[in-house]
């Protein structure tokens, strides 16, 4: 019995045919990294503000749309690129949540019978502040790993995954690895410097 995709193989694989959509998509290069880079963090706050699969990646293709369409007016000095970003994304999920008309938003309610466009938190209060601060750094964090695995040595890669991320002790990665331990430390710092800085770089895009 085969697994069916997660939504990020789906998600990427309809990347190309949405970024012919954007009004500058001769750009391709700097779309898809745009795309690689936020496409988590949008479709995990829509997930966790009440939509299905469905709807949550529908308001990645239409957050990344609104962002090309409106990106020659977004204005730095009113605020940072995180927070406009955030704002273009909560009206996503509200359109996604009104398309599901009267009947079935009065269906889809919490314990405590509130409608779910009820429960999405307005962008200037703290509960969506306080998710999209979360999953903005469990985003950041898993793409600079994947930009990290694509410059560094695949054995040193997977040193690091066992030592860090898998939490493995040095003993347990030296031996399973057949590497020496002087080696494992080794590669855990520079991996870990290279991830530091490739975090600081998304951070400062976001600013």
């Amino acid at each position: 019995m085969t697994s069916s995709p997660g939504p990020g193989s789906r998600l990427l694989s309809t990347r190309n045919s949405l970024i012919e959509r954007l009004p500058n998509w001769e750009d391709r290069a700097k779309w898809q990294e745009f795309f690689d880079t936020y496409w988590r963090l949008i479709y995990g706050v829509a997930r966790k503000s009440g939509l299905n699969d469905a709807e949550a990646q529908d308001v990645v293709q239409e957050t990344v749309l609104s962002v090309a369409r409106n990106i020659s007016r977004y204005d730095k000095n009113a605020g940072s690129f995180k927070s406009w970003l955030m704002q273009l994304t909560r009206w996503r999920i509200v359109d996604q949540v009104r398309k599901r008309g009267p009947a079935a938003q009065k269906a889809q309610t919490d314990t405590a019978r509130t409608a779910t466009i009820d429960r999405i938190p307005d962008p200037s209060g703290r509960r969506l502040e306080a998710l999209w601060d979360d999953e903005w750094r469990q985003s950041l964090l898993e793409t600079a790993l994947e930009r990290v695995k694509r410059k560094v040595n695949a054995k040193h890669f997977q040193i690091f995954d066992c030592l860090v991320l898998k939490r493995w002790p040095v003993s347990k990665t030296a031996s399973t690895l057949g590497v020496n331990v002087a080696q494992v430390y080794l590669v855990k710092h520079r991996i870990a410097g290279l991830l530091k800085r490739e975090v600081s770089e998304l951070e400062r895009a976001g600013r």
